[in-house]
């Protein structure tokens, strides 16, 4: 049978040079500057531009920054990321000012799961037994019994009462997955990450095709295709120490494009290739990259846009997400 080949070229990070130093650019030696100024942290996902990676205090998954974001010693909390995540660190921190540099930045699983909708779902299902994905608004938090990243998903859900019917929000691909791994039944609430989604068999089975020896590491919101013909599936936080202890020197990661910044700087020494879709070489999200690095400067400037909860709504969010961080631990 002959290979299928690309109608692209593949998008490929080759091994960097240890030695590179890192050059800020005017913006973010500005940035640095206002940071000191503020008395600010910067919070960076993964997902984020690697110009904002550079000058963060940290970049991580969602469970890091949250413990970050409950621990940071600082007025002021800049979270680069989308808004439910600024959220959550508004829900630990409720003395702090909390910053999104573009308060627009949401996310297409927090949308699939109004919090009236989960709350109309409840009344019909009083005994019903909430895991939440972090993933979601301050609203749905409040209404949730527990939350969960795609890091710990799986510890979260072992700890929950045998008995309990459970409902997981919002991600009907990660709960498939976590309902795998953990042998618990569970009703699956009907939303998807619409940038996970795009990434298809096909499109991984022609690049497995040009590069064999490559390891397919894929995020747990793919869809059950990709997930089963992956080598690994983990969160974001978890490819890193996949990738640095696998004797592999190449590897196809199947998430947002810019997991590749970081997995660079931490691993300079193995390539990575940027999982295709059915039409592109790469998958951004576009709610991350609404995030700029002149956005970051000015919010740091303006201290503003902030991030503001009704503090009713942040009580309960915080219960079922100080549980995570507990179980978790």
């Amino acid at each position: 049978m002959s290979k299928t080949v690309l109608n692209y070229e593949p998008l490929i990070f080759p091994p960097k040079k240890t030695n590179e130093k890192i050059v800020l650019s005017d913006i973010q030696q500005e940035i640095l500057s206002l940071k000191k100024e503020r008395n600010a942290i910067i919070l960076a996902h993964n997902y984020q531009i690697e110009a904002i990676q550079e000058v963060a205090d940290f970049v991580g998954d969602s469970l890091g920054l949250s413990y970050k974001a409950e621990e940071a010693d600082a007025d002021v909390i800049v979270f680069c990321g989308v808004h439910f995540m600024a959220e959550t660190a508004k829900i630990v921190n409720p003395q702090k000012t909390v910053l999104l540099p573009d308060l627009d930045a949401g996310c297409s699983l927090s949308d699939a799961c109004p919090a009236e909708q989960l709350k109309a779902y409840k009344e019909k299902h009083p005994n019903i037994y909430v895991v939440a994905y972090i993933n979601c608004s301050a609203g749905v938090k409040a209404l949730s019994d527990v939350i969960c990243t795609s890091g710990n998903a799986q510890k979260i859900v072992d700890q929950v009462p045998a008995d309990k019917e459970i409902l997981f929000v919002p991600d009907q691909n990660l709960g498939q997955w976590v309902s795998q791994q953990t042998h618990r039944k569970m009703e699956l609430w009907p939303g998807s990450c619409y940038a996970h989604v795009l990434f298809t068999f096909n499109a991984l089975k022609k690049i497995k095709d040009q590069f064999p020896k490559a390891l397919i590491v894929a995020h747990p919101e793919c869809v059950q295709t990709v997930r089963e013909f992956a080598n690994e599936v983990c969160s974001t936080e978890k490819m890193v120490h996949f990738c640095k202890e696998s004797p592999a020197d190449t590897f196809i990661i199947v998430t947002e494009t810019a997991m590749i910044h970081r997995l660079q700087r931490e691993i300079p020494n193995k390539t990575f290739i940027a999982g295709p879709t059915n039409t592109c070489a790469c998958n951004e999200c576009r709610f991350m990259k609404m995030n700029t690095i002149e956005k970051l400067r000015d919010c740091l400037k303006n201290l503003s846009p902030q991030i503001e909860i009704p503090e009713t709504t942040r009580k309960q969010a915080y219960v079922p997400l100080k549980r995570m961080l507990e179980w978790s631990q």
